[in-house]
């Protein structure tokens, strides 16, 4: 599992996602999450409220990455909202965030999880990328950018 495209579908794509605060946000990644993985909401958000008590998931950039580990989950799963409007996230930068890739894990995926988290970060950290999946016209076009496969649709 080296690939963001390996634990990314584009059905967990969200090109619009509306989230008034951090709070909010965290409730609405939740949501999404449990309708993909059948887990309940609230165990999610706990996992990620647990996580960012720990110190905050963004990076900088405009860039965010909260992430958990949870009992009953079968494989890595990552879910990425570009937002409609950035939210203040206590970014490492203390600039506002408005890419988000959710990434959860099972508690025993050690090594997994960090790839997946490495996978994750590459991909974010490089400016390209970035400012192409801000410019991207549809979710397609995002699962594209984070896939690893170009696409004509991407800005």
């Amino acid at each position: 599992m080296n690939e963001v495209g390996d634990f990314l579908a584009i059905g967990a794509v969200d090109a619009g996602l509306f989230g008034e605060n951090k709070k909010a946000l965290f409730q609405h990644l939740a949501n999404a999450a449990a309708g993909q993985t059948g887990l309940p909401a609230k165990t999610i958000l706990a996992a990620l409220s647990e996580r960012e008590r720990l110190g905050s998931t963004g990076f900088g950039g405009g860039v965010a990455i909260p992430h958990g580990k949870l009992a009953d989950l079968p494989a890595v799963f990552g879910y990425f909202a570009r937002l409609a409007q950035p939210i203040a996230y206590d970014a490492v930068d203390g600039l506002p965030v408005d890419l988000v890739f959710l990434l959860l894990s099972p508690v025993d995926a050690g090594a997994d999880h960090l790839k997946a988290l490495a996978s994750v970060s590459r991909a974010l950290r490089d400016r390209q990328t970035v400012a192409k999946l801000r410019g991207a016209r549809s979710k397609d076009a995002i699962y594209a950018l984070l896939a690893g496969t170009e696409s004509a649709d991407a800005a």
